[in-house]
């Protein structure tokens, strides 16, 4: 066993079947929803909790832009056409080998918003575009 954690800047995205660099990548979320209930002949005078559904985050994934990469419009555009372009995608946590230590199974995602980066006349820094898809679950496999 290591001791010490893992570091979160090393990490890969398959996404529609290629390796794509992003910068950050947030709402790797899993949360359940909580039933509670209360029987009306029970003497206590409050409810029992019991697990309900899962609900899970949605995914905001940031990169930089470039010249004639269109692939966050193309995927944005085939869901506006009605043609739902529904993927798998597969984020990794790396180790020092570049061997997968935590794995992030996305099912059935498609983007719901595409931002891009701010435009500053001024400004010395790299153009970064985002997208923030949706998703039916959340797989998380611990390799280590």
């Amino acid at each position: 066993m290591s001791t010490y954690p893992l570091p979160k800047f090393h990490f890969s995205v398959n996404w529609l079947g290629t390796e794509i660099g992003f910068t950050e990548i947030t709402g790797l979320d899993i949360e359940r929803e909580v039933i509670e209930y209360r029987q009306g002949a029970s003497p206590d005078y409050s409810k029992i909790k019991m697990p309900g559904l899962k609900k899970f985050s949605n995914i905001t994934m940031k990169r930089g832009t470039f010249r004639g990469n269109n692939e966050y419009f193309n995927w944005f555009t085939a869901v506006q056409l009605e043609t739902v372009g529904r993927a798998n995608i597969t984020i990794s946590l790396l180790d020092e080998f570049h061997q997968p230590v935590v794995v992030w199974n996305v099912q059935n995602a498609w983007p719901i918003k595409i931002q891009s980066g701010d435009l500053k006349a001024d400004g010395n820094e790299v153009m970064i575009q985002s997208m923030e898809i949706v998703h039916e679950g959340l797989v998380i496999l611990n390799n280590g």
